[in-house]
């Protein structure tokens, strides 16, 4: 008779289908190789042991993408199955997949953008105005942050966001609301410095541009100078062999109005806008409020589905019951279909802008989902709020496109452009740089909005923020470095591509002590007898010895005592003795420097 394994009775009573999922690791975002060597129930030395051998040098709480989880899977055997996010308490991260036939065409989500004074809300309250000759009820409009109007019976949503800056910050908060951006450009003034940021924030979220040329009437327009300024910026028109729509347009008088809600319903068929109207809703948070009469009120960007009188939903972490709908003439609808942007009441709070919202089957299960996003909130109010690191900013590039978004800010027009050729130059495998901004000034809140919606690095070059826009960086946990080498800058940035970039460190002074009295001690040397005057000496510090404000001597310190006791630091007002490695002509009058080596977050 065989031999029994001792294995096989334990083995005999794991369930098959543990057993048919033992092979198979599930990929998630951010995961780590510690991560990676729990799912393959493999000691963590092994897989890194794997990771250096197919040259990839990391340590356990390192995120590794998903190539490397794939490629050690294989070593081992296993299959890598990507992590399909089925908590409906995540629904803000849920992919939908309707079937192709369950989808019709949706009307585009139009923003208008452009610098101040180009005429952006004139032409919006054309648009608007004309419902009225379009044969629209026309009557006394509210803000509600966005409107629709049908032209040629299809119908197209404008948001009516206070500019590109509020763009970007829905953006940062992952809301992907605009299909189609129209880019307004003043004839007789060009392109302006809020032109090149609202074509950067347009490229940054792959929307497709429209370009009104707009006051083509007034007697300083000068449409061929607008269309060969936009074209340094890849906006190539048309009529020049490009794929830019350019539309010459007068907002005042409504001039060429029509031929540009052409171009937009032309540009949306060929981006083959769809939905599925036969499913519950979900969309996302235009504009809230609270209102005195209505209580909390919340615009509502219908994304897929069908948004009903009496649905349960939860919007961020809010519980509604859909009390009433209606648009920006006040106009009461049961129901609103994909694209559709209503004023909604009934919620138990105010959202925020750019917050996900999704219709539930029950009052009761949309009301749980809702009390465990809000504790889900706390508990993350309660983490360390720290600015990420350069590396973490790198462990978040897009794994798939293994992109890195970069802002310039330089002081002078040549030093951007050289360090915009020189980053473009970095050849890392693997690794796209795309350098969303470059430009000459001080970094702006602008530049932290960008760099918040976009995941970017901000690198300044002999500039750096005001207190308030460097706040707002720690707020928005956007990162930026700061420079004076261009060198010291391509360096950094290779090495960080390449994963290697050492912690910044900075010489922070802690106190400075005068000597008073000097004894020569045999196999030590000098031992100075001096008095802390400020902060504090610590054992080991960085020394820097002064005589009549000339600096005679930088090292370090040897020993510190107090009387015939090593300490580790003394602190103003206090006498010490010390001695400094390798120097012993120290006199009585001398000043010693003490200062330590700090990490910081260079921003």
């Amino acid at each position: 008779m065989a031999k029994k394994n001792k294995n096989e009775k334990r083995i005999s009573n794991i369930p098959q289908k543990v057993l048919e999922s033992a092979n198979v690791v599930t990929y998630r975002e951010g995961m780590t190789v510690l991560d990676l060597a729990n799912g393959l129930n493999k000691p963590v030395a092994l897989v890194i042991k794997k990771l250096f051998l197919n040259g990839i040098v990391a340590n356990q709480n390192q995120v590794i993408d998903r190539d490397a989880c794939e490629v050690i899977c294989l070593e081992f055997d296993c299959e890598l199955k990507d992590e399909v996010v089925t908590d409906a308490i995540r629904f803000d991260e849920f992919v939908i997949d309707d079937k192709p036939e369950e989808l019709v065409s949706r009307p585009p989500v139009v923003t208008i953008m452009g610098h101040v004074d180009h005429g952006k809300t004139t032409l919006l309250d054309t648009i608007r105005n004309s419902r009225v000759a379009l044969g629209e009820a026309g009557g006394i409009t509210q803000h509600i942050g966005a409107y629709q109007i049908k032209y040629e019976g299809q119908p197209i949503t404008f948001i009516d966001t206070p500019g590109h800056a509020a763009f970007s910050e829905m953006r940062a908060r992952g809301a992907k609301i605009t299909d189609i951006v129209v880019l307004v450009v003043a004839a007789d003034d060009g392109v302006m410095p809020q032109t090149e940021e609202a074509i950067e924030h347009a490229k940054a979220a792959k929307c497709p541009i429209i370009v009104a040329v707009n006051k083509i009437d007034k007697p300083a327009a000068n449409p061929d100078r607008v269309m060969e300024e936009l074209s340094r910026y890849g906006l190539i028109p048309e009529a020049w062999g490009g794929d830019t729509i350019f539309q010459p347009i007068s907002a005042l008088k409504g001039t060429g109005v029509k031929q540009l809600l052409e171009s937009i319903l032309l540009v949306a068929e060929m981006e083959e806008l769809k939905a599925n109207p036969n499913r519950l809703a979900i969309g996302t948070v235009i504009e809230a409020g609270m209102d005195k009469a209505r209580g909390s009120y919340a615009t509502f960007l219908v994304q897929n589905g069908t948004l009903k009188v009496g649905d349960f939903l939860v919007c961020g972490d809010i519980f509604a019951k859909v009390r009433t709908m209606e648009d920006d003439r006040h106009i009461k609808f049961q129901e609103a279909l994909p694209s559709q942007a209503v004023m909604v009441t009934g919620l138990d709070g105010v959202p925020l802008a750019g917050d996900k919202f999704m219709v539930f089957s029950s009052e009761q299960q949309a009301r749980k989902i809702a009390d465990e996003r809000k504790i889900r909130t706390k508990n993350k109010e309660l983490e360390e709020n720290k600015p990420k690191s350069i590396d973490d900013l790198f462990n978040t590039v897009d794994n798939k496109n293994k992109e890195l978004n970069i802002i310039i800010k330089a002081d002078a027009q040549g030093s951007a452009e050289a360090l915009k050729g020189s980053f473009l130059k970095i050849d890392v495998p693997d690794v796209t740089l795309n350098i969303i901004r470059s430009n000459v000034g001080t970094i702006s809140e602008d530049d932290i909005n960008l760099a918040s919606g976009s995941n970017a690095l901000i690198i300044g070059f002999n500039v750096r923020p005001m207190p308030q826009v460097k706040a707002s960086a720690d707020a928005k946990k956007v990162q930026i470095r700061l420079y004076k080498v261009i060198y010291d800058a391509i360096n950094d940035l290779t090495l960080a591509l390449k994963g290697l970039l050492d912690p910044v460190y900075e010489e922070v002074e802690t106190g400075y002590a005068e000597v008073r009295q000097t004894f020569k001690v045999s196999k030590v040397g000098t031992i100075a007898g001096c008095y802390v005057t400020e902060g504090y000496i610590q054992n080991n510090a960085l020394i820097r010895l002064l005589r009549d404000g000339v600096v005679v001597y930088e090292g370090k310190l040897n020993t510190l005592r107090r009387f015939k006791d090593d300490v580790k630091e003394v602190k103003a007002g206090y006498e010490c003795g010390l001695s400094i490695d390798g120097f012993n002509d120290i006199k009585v009058g001398d000043i010693i420097e003490a200062s330590k080596m700090e990490e910081v977050n260079n921003g």
